[in-house]
């Protein structure tokens, strides 16, 4: 796992006690477009899944997930793909 896919799990484990959490980096797939760096660590797709998503419309949910990852939005990663559910949602029920 790199350097920032750590961070991202670190604060995404602590800010919702998630059932499942992916964290998947795509930056390889994104190199040579804007915001990209050859290093990579700049695009994210990440799966969460936790009671904390329970009663919150989808647009609330990725709100939170963002707020949680502030730092690393106006950083280091240019583009966050975000899938935000309840266990019942994912079929962890």
């Amino acid at each position: 796992m790199t350097q920032t896919a750590g961070i991202i799990e670190e604060k995404l484990r602590a800010a919702f006690a998630p059932a499942h959490l992916e964290i998947i980096d795509e930056s390889h797939l994104h190199a040579g477009h804007s915001g990209a760096r050859p290093e990579g660590e700049t695009h994210f797709r990440v799966v969460v899944v936790a009671n904390a998503f329970d009663g919150l419309s989808r647009l609330q949910r990725q709100r939170s997930v963002m707020d949680a990852l502030a730092e690393e939005l106006a950083g280091p990663v240019h583009a966050l793909a975000i899938r935000a559910r309840t266990p019942a949602e994912h079929g962890d029920s």
